[in-house]
């Protein structure tokens, strides 16, 4: 697995690239946000640790710049920034997950080995998913409502693949966190709900049948048509 680490902090860099070259990675490190963009574009990596406070150029912008050459690249965050603004603007620049400082390296790299899974260990032929008039195609990541091609952030689609796949099934806010973010998030952030609001501003509210639905009291629900 090839790793680049986009870290202005001398010591925290060499930290982490000592620490994922012992667990058999290959590590480029980048100290300002123009050589991390650079060195993504040129590509071979299978995922970028990427700071969000970087001299030249800041990693949300860095975040947002890669999204558009290379969407399917997975991009974990490091942000000293701890508030719930502040970590959905971090996803909402397009990382698929963040880590606070300070951290435990081995949560770190459980987090790296997991969007790097998501990616190399990808099915190659995959029958699109789908909900009513709602189609998700896995393989390029195109998600669909009839004819309308829906534009979603990374969160935002995991999180309607998670529903999509589960039909029915009403998820708590702790189930979603562990599905989808891949932890359990602290019970008093809103992050779970912010980030339904944002689906459902895409999913539903242009279309006269509504999918997702809260249940209120336990969590979220993707029901049927005829089940509503």
């Amino acid at each position: 697995m090839r790793v680049l680490i986009v870290e202005d902090e001398p010591s925290l860099a060499e930290f982490l690239r000592q620490g994922l070259e012992e667990h058999g990675c290959a590590v480029s490190v980048a100290t300002d946000g123009h050589m991390g963009l650079a060195a993504a574009e040129e590509g071979g990596f299978d995922v970028v640790v990427l700071d969000i406070l970087l001299p030249a150029l800041n990693g949300l912008e860095v975040c947002r710049r890669l999204r558009l050459q290379r969407p399917a690249l997975p991009i974990l965050m490091l942000t000293a920034l701890g508030t719930t603004t502040d970590t959905v603007r971090g996803l909402e620049a397009g990382a698929d997950d963040y880590v606070t400082k300070p951290f435990a390296f081995d949560e770190l790299l459980a987090r790296v080995r997991a969007l790097a899974r998501r990616v190399l260990g990808a099915a190659i032929d995959v029958p699109p998913l789908r909900v009513a008039d709602l189609s998700i195609d896995t393989l390029r990541r195109r998600v669909q409502r009839g004819d309308v091609e829906l534009a979603l952030t990374p969160r935002e689609y995991a999180l309607l693949v998670e529903f999509v796949r589960n039909p029915g099934k009403t998820f708590s806010r702790a189930e979603l966190a562990e599905r989808v973010w891949g932890v359990d998030f602290d019970t008093g952030t809103n992050v779970i709900d912010v980030y339904v609001n944002y689906l459902r501003n895409k999913v539903d509210k242009p279309f006269p049948t509504k999918l997702i639905h809260t249940v209120f009291g336990v969590g979220y629900v993707m029901r049927l048509p005829e089940a509503v």
